[in-house]
């Protein structure tokens, strides 16, 4: 099988579970002393590279295995997949793994940087047959890029127009048969044409505990942190059952081991390090806190509309609905109603407060499932 590489339409590799991956030519890129304890190098020697090293997501998993090998035995080309969910649960290390599984370039760029018909094409034509195309952010493509999609993901060809007014000519252009692999973190703004064209789509979940104990492991495991099972226990639960938040929390505690211990993380030095920076025993920070504070003590609880709420933490009302309240939902401390966002009892609870009667109970079910 010849070596696959992997390319950046955008100037820069996306980050998944495990961070930044690929290569960055033909095969894999020495690691200079310079770049060794960078952003990118650390990511890099975190994402998992085949099935085998992927934790969690396991339905996923044995699904896209079942795909993968039917696509190599069948000789055919891989389907489109899409993967949407929240931000940080390898939808981009899946990208990565697929086209390490196939054996074939994978080509990454994003929605926003898509921004003209031209940039479209010159990513399209640079795909060599059977290649991967990773577009992340997907929802975020122009409505007249996506529609330019369309005959490329079905009939593998694309339509351009060359030159201006009664002179101009319509041109097909042929394009090797190629899987679109897309990620998105808000699978509702998809158009339901481009929707359609996918052969697979699939919702990414919240790892659990367990998965996340593992993850925290084989990350310390890779940059040399001696870490005991208290510990990978205290940052795992601490993470919000985001792997990516997981590895940049064991940064940090391994920063408080090296500088006020033996470098070896246990679960004292990792619950004290997470509470100076503000991580609470449920993985909530000071914008989660500072969000269930504002629906509990300044609207009594709710119901309460999100610009209210935004506007009260001078935040971005797209940050509150994409950072904030997935993982607020997900473990109950808040519920969405049609005339706005309540408190749950267990929301209360968690700030220390008294629930009003009228309080929904949330919590009990979904944080026992997660942690």
């Amino acid at each position: 099988m010849a070596r696959k590489k992997h390319t950046d339409g955008t100037g820069g590799n996306n980050g998944g579970e495990g961070g930044e991956g690929g290569d960055g030519g033909d095969g894999p890129r020495e690691i200079g002393a310079t770049e060794r304890n960078t952003e990118r190098a650390w990511q890099t020697a975190l994402r998992p590279r085949n099935f085998d090293e992927y934790i969690g997501q396991r339905d996923l998993i044995e699904n896209l295995k079942v795909a993968v090998g039917a696509a190599k035995q069948g000789k055919w080309t891989l389907d489109h997949f899409l993967f949407a969910g929240p931000p940080g649960l390898g939808k981009t290390t899946l990208a990565h793994v697929i086209a390490t599984e196939m054996g074939v370039n994978l080509h990454v760029s994003s929605g926003p940087a898509i921004d003209h018909k031209g940039k479209l094409a010159a990513l399209l034509t640079n795909l060599g047959e059977g290649d991967a195309l990773f577009i992340d952010e997907i929802h975020r493509l122009h409505p007249v890029i996506e529609e330019n999609l369309y005959p490329a993901m079905e009939d593998f060809r694309f339509d351009l127009f060359i030159g201006d007014g009664p002179h101009a000519k319509a041109v097909t252009m042929q394009l090797p048969r190629f899987t679109l692999l897309g990620a998105t973190t808000r699978m509702g703004l998809l158009s339901a044409p481009l929707l359609d064209r996918f052969g697979f789509h699939w919702q990414l979940r919240y790892y659990d505990l367990p998965d996340m104990k593992a993850i925290v492991k084989r990350s310390a495991r890779l940059i040399d942190i001696e870490i005991d099972d208290d510990g990978a226990t205290e940052i795992a639960r601490r993470s919000r059952g985001t792997p990516r938040i997981a590895n940049r929390l064991l940064r940090r505690v391994r920063d408080f081991a090296k500088m006020e211990s033996d470098g070896s993380i246990d679960g004292s030095i990792a619950g004290s390090s997470l509470d100076r920076l503000a991580v609470d025993h449920a993985g909530l920070d000071s914008l989660d806190r500072g969000y269930l504070s504002s629906i509990c003590e300044r609207f009594d609880g709710g119901p309460v509309g999100i610009e209210s709420i935004a506007a009260s933490l001078s935040e971005e009302r797209g940050t509150l609905e994409e950072v904030v309240e997935p993982f607020l939902l997900q473990v109950g401390f808040i519920s969405r109603t049609p005339r706005g966002r309540i408190a749950t009892a267990a929301g209360f609870q968690h700030m220390g407060l008294v629930a009003p009667s009228k309080a929904p109970t949330g919590g009990a079910g979904n944080q026992g499932r997660l942690f």
